[in-house]
């Protein structure tokens, strides 16, 4: 019975191997509260077909983004995806290929990889990009570490626009590293003041735009102060297809970009697998963390693909290693590649016109409504409202009507008092009959 766990012998042989006591020494640096089993209500061992039925049956109570009207956010993001997309990455010399240790038998991995770095240092406007990272949020954590090593200073400061989620990967990591973060508080309206935190001893500002309520920013005037005081800038960015309308963040003079890119190519997936963008300046990259992807010519004078750099631990690097970052999320990032080849420049400017224009159409028809206000000035395709009442409740009312009518603040900020605010974005995916829907369901709620 391969399935059955370990006996109480083999446990105790183990740990002695190892050195410890018990199982639970082996935890002593976890939260407590991270190690309860409490509250967890699962059955006892069924047979597979029982387990078919039971899963089954939980996964019927879902309601599917492409059966109701959809109109979640807060950094995953539907969008439309050609089904070529999946059709190419599903050849079996993607699908089952290994990581490019031997470049020689590696052509056409090394070969998409270096195409994903060109395209997202142009679409960050910056100058160098590596083979993509885990996803967003652990591409923050590794550009503030970055940012460190390049300072040699060991503080962040983290915007109150930063997505919440981030901003505690970056706590974790930087917790366990020992440096100092100072996160602001929530900014809904983006009239913090982050000039004001950068000091001498600051290493990076890390800020986000469109930010986690959805305004935009200028990042020019903190790109300047931060070089004034020798900081960093940080630019995240949680919606790639914002970079087909907005100017790039290399452009308002961020040092680094650490930018989620699920928008393209890679569909909602209960949080993951996604895809990490990291760009920087040529200066800074022998800091980058992960893979680089060049071009050369081989011994016959042909173009060729090699891994320039793979500064981690299970390289030449080792204890000098800038990250111990383990692969790159190759499958998404060539998920990600065909999508925007496919696209083009012309194919993503349409795009992110077209997302902006169906946001500023909900936009204007939510705000006619007696019990919603739009609260921003600037936005792209996702918007914070503020509703009468608790946003969660209202939330669960629309689902029951039919609608997923957005992502209350509440749910990713539990104890700001925000309970009032609702974030809801608007893609290529919506039609205007989803747009009235999620408006007669608001107005309905109560």
């Amino acid at each position: 019975m391969r399935y059955h766990p370990m006996s109480e012998a083999d446990r105790k042989d183990m740990l002695g191997v190892i050195g410890v006591g018990s199982v639970a020494e082996l935890y002593a640096d976890a939260p407590a509260r991270m190690l309860s089993i409490d509250g967890f209500d699962l059955p006892g061992g069924k047979t597979e077909l029982e387990t078919e039925r039971l899963l089954g049956a939980m996964a019927a109570r879902n309601t599917p983004a492409s059966r109701a009207p959809f109109f979640l956010g807060a950094g995953a993001y539907r969008h439309h995806i050609p089904a070529s997309v999946d059709h190419l990455v599903q050849r079996s010399e993607f699908l089952t290929s290994y990581t490019p240790y031997q470049p020689e038998i590696a052509q056409g991995t090394l070969q998409y990889l270096f195409e994903f770095q060109t395209q997202v240092a142009a679409l960050t406007g910056m100058e160098v990009a590596n083979a993509s990272m885990y996803d967003g949020s652990t591409a923050c954590a590794e550009a503030v570490l970055m940012a460190h090593r390049l300072t040699k200073r060991r503080k962040a400061v983290l915007s109150g626009g930063l997505h919440p989620h981030y901003a505690e990967v970056v706590r974790t990591v930087s917790r366990m590293a020992g440096e100092e973060v100072a996160t602001l508080a929530p900014d809904v309206f983006a009239k913090e003041d982050l000039v004001a935190e950068i000091d001498d001893s600051v290493s990076c500002v890390v800020v986000q735009t469109p930010d986690f309520f959805g305004n935009l920013r200028d990042l020019s005037a903190l790109a300047d102060a931060c070089r004034r005081h020798g900081a960093l800038l940080i630019g995240v960015v949680t919606e790639v297809v914002s970079l087909g309308a907005l100017t790039p963040l290399g452009a308002m003079g961020a040092d680094i970009v650490a930018a989620e890119g699920q928008s393209l190519g890679n569909a909602l997936n209960f949080g993951g697998p996604y895809v990490g963008l990291f760009a920087t300046r040529q200066a800074h990259l022998r800091q980058m963390p992960g893979r680089l992807a060049g071009e050369t010519v081989d011994a016959d004078g042909r173009r060729a693909f090699v891994l320039t750099l793979s500064t981690r631990e299970q390289h030449i690097r080792r204890e000098k290693a800038t990250s111990n970052i383990c692969t790159n999320s190759g499958l998404c990032a060539l998920a990600f590649t065909i999508h925007l080849t496919l696209l083009g420049e012309r194919g993503l400017r349409r795009l992110a016109r077209v997302n902006h224009a169906n946001a500023v159409s909900l936009a204007d028809r939510l705000a006619r409504l007696a019990n919603v206000e739009v609260l921003n000035a600037t936005f792209f395709n996702e918007f914070t409202l503020r509703v009468r009442g608790d946003a969660a409740r209202i939330v669960e009312e629309m689902a029951a009507r039919g609608v997923l009518g957005g992502v209350p603040v509440s749910r990713l900020l539990p104890n700001a008092g925000l309970d009032d605010l609702l974030l809801v974005a608007s893609a290529e995916t919506n039609t205007d009959e989803d747009r009235a829907a999620l408006a007669a369901a608001l107005e309905g709620a109560h």
